[in-house]
């Protein structure tokens, strides 16, 4: 049992190591985004929806009421005409609509309420979209700044600049030496010429004496 736990935890921190790696930042933030993106296509397709089925029932409430105004009136004509069986006919259906028009009516209520909660989580969805994108702009900036630093510290810390700097000191050494012989050739050429005539002519003299 030992070696199966040592085993597991052995594969698990691989895999999160590799998830860890997997993670870039922005490739994972713009995920997100698309994931909010499909998100708030899908909620406003649903509103989209919820605006049709109001206007469906808007209009069934308008025709269900024309039609007992209609009614109301054959009733009333029929009454007037001493058609009783007709206007009986006529109240019924008036009757039979306005129990329509109720229920049409409650349905409609409880679709306007659904329309308004989903209204306002696509607003906030919405809201929260452009938060992320803003976010996501600001993240992707200090990402990169900082991907830029490290890149420089990891070139610092693997740059050797000592041979440089040797290089340099040798550099500095054969200019001074250029510069000493040349000094030393510009004092040779300023020295006047040695004459020995006056050492010739004593031993010349010693010469003839002898």
């Amino acid at each position: 049992m030992g070696i199966f736990k040592r085993v597991k935890r052995v594969v698990l921190a691989d895999l999160h190591d590799i998830i860890d790696k997997c993670e870039d930042p922005i490739r994972m933030t713009k995920q997100y985004i698309r994931e909010l993106e499909e998100q708030l296509e899908k909620a406003q397709q649903a509103l989209a929806q919820q605006f049709v089925f109001e206007q469906k029932y808007e209009r069934l409430i308008a025709d269900t009421k024309e039609m007992i105004e209609k009614r109301a009136r054959q009733a009333k004509l029929a009454v007037e005409k001493n058609e009783e069986p007709i206007a009986k006919m006529a109240l019924q259906e008036k009757i039979a609509y306005e129990k329509k028009l109720e229920l049409y009516t409650q349905q409609y209520n409880i679709l306007k309420e659904k329309t308004t909660v989903l209204t306002e989580k696509v607003k906030q969805l919405y809201e929260t979209y452009e938060q992320l994108k803003l976010k996501q702009m600001q993240l992707m900036t200090r990402f990169y700044v900082a991907e830029t630093m490290k890149q420089m510290d990891e070139a610092m810390m693997s740059f050797h600049y000592d041979h440089v700097v040797k290089g340099f000191a040798r550099m500095e050494e054969k200019v001074m030496l250029l510069e000493a012989e040349a000094k030393a050739r510009s004092v040779i050429q300023t020295m006047p010429p040695q004459s020995f005539d006056i050492e010739v002519e004593q031993q010349l003299k010693q010469l003839k004496g002898e």
